[in-house]
């Protein structure tokens, strides 16, 4: 499972011109999912995103979780994160999950999430998404349960 997070003020995913999901100061966090991922990868992905420290304290320094300042998460489902580009120039995306298989992994991850303590919304799962994203700093990380990376 791969992650894009970012540090935002706000987020918002829109489909069809409608708003599905917002939220304010939090993450918004992009989601692969591998043909390999187990709960085990699942279980990591929850615990590394609700306790990495990437908000300022009162020293300025990242020391504080999305816990710690009641932060909210927008996950976003995005199999293109498992792209693999060594080879030519167009993606290979066979290391994705397929879909009937990674929307109940999606699923599992935003319920962990919701379990310790976060509010939680989504986008929507295989739909053509506009997502916006005011990133604050701006704070990316890149998360890979199977720690590639």
């Amino acid at each position: 499972m791969r992650a894009v997070v970012q540090r935002v003020t706000r987020g918002e995913v829109r489909v069809d011109g409608e708003v599905v999901g917002a939220i304010g100061k939090g993450f918004v966090v992009l989601v692969g999912i591998a043909e390999d991922d187990t709960e085990e990868d699942i279980a990591y992905m929850a615990d590394k995103l609700v306790n990495l420290r990437v908000f300022e304290d009162e020293e300025g320094k990242m020391n504080l979780s999305l816990l710690d300042v009641g932060g909210e998460m927008l996950l976003v489902s995005q199999f293109t994160l498992m792209g693999d580009v060594r080879k030519g120039r167009r993606p290979s995306f066979t290391s994705a999950k397929r879909p009937e298989e990674a929307l109940p992994y999606f699923n599992k991850l935003v319920e962990e999430v919701r379990k310790k303590g976060v509010k939680v919304e989504t986008g929507k799962f295989q739909a053509m998404m506009k997502v916006l994203i005011e990133n604050d700093g701006p704070v990316t990380i890149l998360i890979d349960s199977k720690k590639l990376f």
